[in-house]
């Protein structure tokens, strides 16, 4: 709204100072201060409030050091990022941006299905929460409604690396050429030379036009990439600031490559892919980025604050999204390796118990205890220790992500 204001009083006015909001830097930096300080000044009020309102977590009993005393913490604190983060963007962001568009939709989703399942265990005293099921649906809902947007609406393009004659200058005698902006599946593969893969290649087999029913193939990638990363996020909350800490630092990376791909001069130079508009997602991730660290305030060891799925599940969500518009989704077992290693502790642990009880009589476990920041609480480790070193690894999976920009 601010962006559009400033707009109309730079062409007509031309009030100095009012161009300063053309530049997606300027308006990142203000969207970062601005939703830190709504998520660190407004979110004792949200907090206040919820505690007000008995919104408490129900801790269950497994063992673990400390467990006790987190009972009757305020959860659904994901609401102070949802709205930290969503001012902002309302305020800064080119609101027709078909990738703001986007997260925003994706924000309000992933939010609404955590807010259900929260509602559930606290108000219904249901500690199963929403459905297991009825989750999936949601992440499979949102991950038609983004696969399809990305795939069929005319704004979401990639500039060719060939490029195409336009013009002749007899002057110089030379013909200029610019790169044509054109629909495509093509993704980047990181650490490989020839880094780029057309999703509509894995059906090229299927004869003439298969270029047409590349959907069939691009869309339940991204079903798969958003269920995935939004349940990971979402075991990975389990201590005090972990899950809010590690997804700030993946989302700054994020940043970094949205501002690069959305930046003609840039993506030349790093010799990467070109997608225009994008680098308007650069002041959405700035915001969120802002709301998290903002959330970290309270939500650090010991927490006043739980983020609950409400949180959680949202992060996860803007998190695919993200990497699937800068298309860098195949960069996510690096740089979200942690939210796939909470994941894959999970499915070991209840699949060899599973197997190991049908084969022997007695289920075993690989884990002392999983989620995997469970099984460090088990061997002694205090979670804030856990915590930091998590951040550790993070950061270095961050840098390794980003040195992929030119390491092929």
């Amino acid at each position: 709204m601010l962006y559009y204001l400033f707009e109309y009083l730079d062409k007509t006015m031309d009030i100095p100072g009012a161009g300063v909001f053309q530049y997606i830097t300027f308006r990142s930096a203000l969207a970062l201060i601005l939703s830190l300080m709504i998520s660190t000044i407004y979110g004792k009020k949200i907090i206040t409030f919820l505690r007000n309102q008995q919104v408490g977590e129900t801790v269950r009993e497994l063992g673990l050091e400390g467990q006790t005393q987190k009972a009757g913490t305020p959860t659904m604190g994901g609401l102070i990022i949802i709205i930290a983060t969503l001012i902002p963007v309302l305020l800064l962001t080119k609101l027709n941006n078909i990738y703001i568009i986007l997260l925003v939709v994706t924000t309000l989703w992933m939010g609404t299905i955590g807010f259900i399942d929260d509602y559930i265990k606290i108000f219904k005293k249901d500690k199963q929460g929403l459905k297991g099921i009825f989750k999936v649906v949601g992440q499979v809902g949102l991950g038609l409604v983004v696969g399809s947007v990305l795939y069929f609406n005319p704004n979401v393009t990639v500039r060719e690396r060939s490029s195409t004659p336009i013009s002749f200058n007899q002057t110089e005698n030379v013909i200029k050429e610019t790169p044509a902006e054109i629909k495509s599946t093509v993704t980047t593969i990181p650490f490989t030379k020839n880094n780029e893969l057309d999703y509509a290649k894995i059906i090229e087999w299927t004869g003439d036009g298969y270029e047409n029913w590349a959907w069939l193939v691009f869309i339940p990638i991204v079903i798969f990439i958003i269920t995935a990363v939004s349940n990971g996020a979402n075991l990975t909350d389990g201590i005090d600031g972990l899950a809010a800490g590690t997804s700030a630092i993946s989302v700054l990376a994020l940043g970094i490559f949205a501002f690069v791909s959305g930046n003609v001069i840039l993506s030349s130079y790093l010799n990467i892919m070109y997608i225009p508009n994008s680098g308007e997602m650069t002041v959405f991730i700035s915001a969120f980025v802002g709301a998290l660290i903002g959330f970290l305030w309270y939500n650090s060891f010991p927490a006043t604050v739980f983020m609950g799925d409400t949180g959680s599940l949202t992060i996860g969500g803007i998190i695919a999204v993200l990497a699937i518009s800068v298309r860098k989704e195949m960069l996510l077992p690096v740089l979200c390796a942690i939210f796939f290693a909470e994941n894959l502790s999970v499915i070991l642990q209840v699949s060899y118990f599973k197997y190991t009880k049908k084969r022997f009589g007695e289920g075993r476990r690989i884990f002392l205890m999983s989620p995997l920041h469970h099984h460090y609480q088990k061997k002694g480790y205090h979670e804030s220790k856990i915590v930091t070193r998590f951040w550790i690894v993070a950061i270095l999976l961050a840098i390794v992500s980003i040195v992929t920009l030119k390491l092929r």
